[in-house]
């Protein structure tokens, strides 16, 4: 066994293989079974923010969240991923409604079970869009108003709700944790009135991030305590300033910061030069934090089922960057073969366009909305037309939202030539190849992708794009 941490800032990795770990000193408080279930709108963003998505949870009691928002994780592991989630949890995560349901007040309710055998069920959702992250020279910040369970002592013993992100190269891979990174905006064990704020990176174990403990801090929640009423958690990534920060917050108090420079490289890059991150909410039971924190393992036969976590909202906001990207290096020889792949972040200008990595490598030009374009000059068709075009998009856009890729040359208003429409795909970097045909064009040309909907709102991205004759 390695020492025992010595201070509550050293935690336990959501993604972790059990390891014993030190008792936390802490102070609970018995509180009566009351559930306070206010429930407040999306807060608008203040000045000079953006809302980047949301959910108000405002479903009918007893139905599921929205499948265009969230996946519902089932079992003990991802498959082929490690046993019990990585953390030594004892639940079966389940997508019944008795664990995870609408409460028809506008809250979501993630509620452990267990049944006449002993045995534990509980919820754990992801959002279906992965791409989280700051604009270039921006903030990114993920919010959640939520009610831990309402439970403390040892009728809590092995509770364990959260509200994290991971990044998204961990999806389909399930063994590159800890370097893809991990934001734990919120933890609390065992009915303890504190959050935990924690960062886990780097290598396991040891690495910059100290794992499996990762980089953490803790505090009361200010007032009522984090169990007998709904409080808001914050996660902030700062882009805008260097050495970059990420910070944690409480009810808008700060009570944990982590500086680019602590990270180093080439950590720093591994976690925050990949797509971006991926949202979960999830209330474990036992594992490796509350059972380090208890001593022994939990639950235990006085632990109470049925306390249920309800978050309210979940929001993310942006602020700043997303001005023009850098100007792009024109192709060799000053022209680009129409039939060759055209990489969409090759572009000569662009509008309302951002730049951001890409899950399948190199990069992507997304957040592609409505009277959107990218130029590309000189592109050379040759004295035969092309039959069709290919692209390879992707698309996380909620339910009702989709749009047309659209091929014009010259001028992004002329009439296109060729298009196809786009919906959800799965996820903003869940790629795949859409073909549309085009009426005949020869020679060479400033090619136009335009982008059009009925809604406002992004609707793809696109990695790259070919013609074939």
């Amino acid at each position: 066994m390695r020492p025992a941490p010595a201070a509550p800032a050293a935690l336990p990795a959501r993604r972790r293989l059990p390891l014993a770990l030190a008792l936390l000193t802490a102070t609970t408080t018995v509180l009566a079974g009351v559930t306070v279930t206010a429930n407040a709108a999306v807060p608008p963003p203040p000045s000079g923010w953006s809302l980047v998505w949301s959910d108000d949870f405002t479903g009918a009691a007893g139905t599921l969240p929205s499948a265009s928002n969230w996946i519902i994780d089932t079992g003990t592991s991802y498959p082929g991923g490690p046993p019990n989630w990585g953390t030594g949890e004892i639940q079966t995560y389940t997508n019944s409604t008795a664990n995870v349901s609408h409460d028809g007040g506008g809250n979501l309710r993630i509620t452990p079970l267990r049944d006449g055998s002993g045995r534990w069920t509980s919820a754990r959702i992801e959002t279906v869009r992965s791409n989280f992250k700051p604009p270039s020279g921006g903030v990114l910040a993920i919010e959640g108003r939520i009610q831990m369970p309402n439970v403390t002592g040892a009728q809590a013993a092995g509770y364990w709700p959260a509200f994290w992100a991971l990044g998204s190269p961990y999806r389909g891979n399930y063994q590159n944790w800890p370097g893809i990174g991990e934001f734990d905006v919120m933890e609390n064990v065992n009915g303890i009135n504190s959050v935990w704020g924690v960062l886990h990176c780097g290598v396991a174990p040891g690495g910059p991030c100290d794992e499996f403990n990762g980089i953490g801090a803790s505090r009361a929640c200010p007032g009522s305590t984090c169990q007998s009423a709904f409080h808001t958690y914050r996660f902030e990534w700062d882009a805008s300033v260097s050495p970059q920060q990420l910070r944690w917050y409480v009810d808008g108090q700060l009570y944990h910061t982590v500086n680019q420079s602590r990270v180093g490289e080439p950590y720093w890059s591994q976690m925050t030069s990949h797509a971006g991150y991926f949202l979960l909410l999830n209330v474990a039971m036992g594992g490796a934090f509350p059972n380090g924190v208890a001593g022994s393992a939990t639950p235990t036969a006085a632990t109470v089922p049925g306390r249920p976590m309800l978050v309210d909202y979940v929001a993310v906001y942006s602020r700043g960057g997303g001005g023009t990207p850098p100007p792009t290096t024109p192709p060799p020889g000053g022209t680009r073969d129409a039939y060759a792949t055209i990489q969409a972040e090759s572009f000569n200008a662009q509008n309302g366009v951002i730049v951001e990595a890409c899950a399948e490598g190199g990069q992507n030009i997304g957040a592609l909305r409505t009277g959107d374009w990218v130029r590309f000059d000189d592109v050379e068709f040759g004295a035969t037309p092309p039959r069709d075009f290919l692209a390879r998009v992707a698309s996380g856009a909620g339910a009702g939202v989709s749009g047309l890729v659209e091929v014009r040359v010259d001028s992004p208003t002329s009439p296109p030539i060729g298009s196809f429409a786009i919906a959800n795909t799965g996820g903003w970097q869940s790629w795949r190849s859409v073909p549309g045909n085009v009426a005949g064009v020869t020679g060479r040309h400033t090619v136009y992708l335009t982008f059009s909907s009925g809604q406002p709102n992004d609707f793809v991205n696109v990695n790259w794009f070919t013609f074939r004759r």
